[in-house]
């Protein structure tokens, strides 16, 4: 079946009640069938759901714990201190934003949550990384705090080893699109991927549904990465049947989820799915998502398997640097 078939095949389905779990246990394997299995189990969730969770990822436990300590630690600092990094003084928006001062959902009044973002940097930081030569108008430099000595180290580690594992997940998404494995390896060669930190303080008393800790949103690169505190429920996905369903933290694993530079690489043949986060849970919540993207300089162009005379080309090129840019100054206002 082809691509345009099984897309047609896949939007006729009934809505996705769960999110599949895939264990990537043979995502390194010498063996060939072994990998085309797996991106066959890849290719039935990112058509009929869009998101996934992935266990035996290989990011060591304890990499993840630690940046999980030094994001506490940051968003305890006091308001002023964490101002000193407002990424409204950064064009490329590196830094801090505050409570209510982001807002994915224009019907919202804005998103309850703080976050710190950062790109791609050598943990043995380099004045000159042929890696940024080609950000274009996503160029500028990171920016850390200097109260937190460890705070850099701790989500950098966090930060190599999130996109080793979205390298090593490409090569699936092209088995996924019948694709060889080497698709996407010159337009991904200089990690164009965001990491942020988030803290959503408890949502207590009268319920306000135009404030919660994400509004209903796509993300903008190709996939995201994301771990979530565990114990604590709050992301939602929403199916085709516009019903919310909870995605909540599975101890082991990580949360992947298509975004919008795979839908229009794929004219839809993969799905960015709607989610949103809602704290109702009277505590603290943290999450660490890496939105990873293709190089800034590659042109979204549809895969030409994806593109049929009934199915025709639906969005118009751009960069992938261009679209990441104008979908950030949208939810940050500037």
């Amino acid at each position: 079946m082809s691509l345009v078939h099984a897309a047609y095949s896949a939007e006729s389905a009934e809505a996705f009640r769960d999110i599949p779990i895939i264990d990537l246990k043979d995502l390194d394997s010498p063996r060939p069938e072994a990998r085309k299995a797996l991106g066959s189990a890849v290719k039935d969730a990112c058509m009929n759901v869009g998101f996934l969770y992935v266990k035996n990822h290989g990011i060591p436990e304890e990499t993840i714990q630690k940046a999980y300590s030094a994001s506490k630690e940051f968003f305890s600092l006091p308001l002023d201190k964490k101002m000193e990094l407002d990424m409204r003084k950064s064009s490329a928006f590196k830094g801090y934003n505050a409570l209510l001062t982001s807002n994915l959902d224009p019907i919202n009044r804005g998103d309850l949550h703080e976050g710190f973002e950062f790109g791609w940097e050598e943990i043995q930081a380099r004045d000159n990384d042929e890696k940024r030569a080609n950000d274009g108008v996503m160029a500028g430099a990171n920016v850390w705090p200097s109260d937190i000595p460890d705070f850099r180290e701790a989500l950098l580690s966090y930060y190599h080893a999130a996109v080793n594992l979205g390298r090593k997940m490409f090569p699936l998404f092209a088995l996924a699109l019948d694709l060889p494995e080497n698709f996407f390896d010159d337009k991904t060669k200089n990690a164009a991927a965001i990491m942020r930190v988030l803290h959503y303080p408890p949502q207590t008393g009268a319920v306000d549904d135009r404030v919660i800790g994400i509004g209903a949103h796509t993300d903008f690169e190709c996939f995201t990465i994301l771990w979530q505190e565990p114990g604590i429920q709050a992301l939602q996905v929403l199916n085709k049947r516009n019903e919310w369903i909870d995605a909540p933290p599975i101890p082991g694993t990580l949360v992947i989820n298509l975004g919008d530079q795979f839908a229009r690489w794929t004219n839809d043949v993969f799905k960015s799915t709607v989610h949103r986060a809602i704290n109702r849970s009277g505590v603290r919540r943290y999450s660490i998502p890496l939105f990873f993207g293709t190089d800034y300089d590659v042109k979204l162009e549809p895969i030409p398997s994806c593109v049929s005379p009934e199915r025709p080309a639906k969005y118009e090129v751009v960069t992938a640097g261009e679209y990441v840019k104008e979908r950030l100054k949208a939810t940050y206002g500037h």
